[in-house]
């Protein structure tokens, strides 16, 4: 797991959910491989939505407001709030229940995977993580969480 432990952030576990669900949606051949191919374990493009705002509520307001908690600076935050912007932007188009190649196949998708990386890839090194690992499934990221 890299040299930072993952759960020295206050909100570490509102951390790890926001992360697997950026890592996700930065991932071309991942979406394509696991999502489009209705691989079981990993949910869908909604499910990773759902991760990315549930808890934190990044659809109503600023990243900004969790430096600190979830987040470790504010640079952070501003990739985390224009990823979020970008994906959910289509999700609105498409609408949340959209088969996975709806998400793909929208104009500014290549667009939100480039926001969706820029956040994971900074999140990832900060916490001395590889960000070219593959995505863990949710059972993995459950485990995870549970355990301090």
């Amino acid at each position: 797991m890299g040299g930072m432990p993952l759960n020295d952030m206050p909100w570490w576990r509102w951390r790890s959910n926001v992360r697997s669900a950026l890592h996700m949606l930065s991932d071309p051949v991942f979406q394509r491989d696991v999502w489009l191919a209705g691989v079981e374990g990993y949910g869908d493009v909604t499910d990773a939505v759902y991760r990315l705002v549930e808890d934190t509520w990044l659809d109503n307001w600023s990243a900004e407001k969790y430096v600190g908690t979830i987040f470790r600076d504010s640079q952070e935050a501003a990739l985390v709030d224009t990823a979020v912007l970008r994906v959910l932007r289509i999700m609105h188009q498409v609408g949340p229940d959209a088969q996975v190649s709806a998400y793909l196949a929208n104009q500014g998708w290549p667009e939100a995977v480039r926001a969706a990386r820029d956040a994971h890839v900074r999140m990832s090194m900060a916490d001395g993580e590889d960000p070219d690992a593959p995505p863990r499934t949710l059972e993995v990221l459950a485990i995870m969480t549970r355990s301090a």
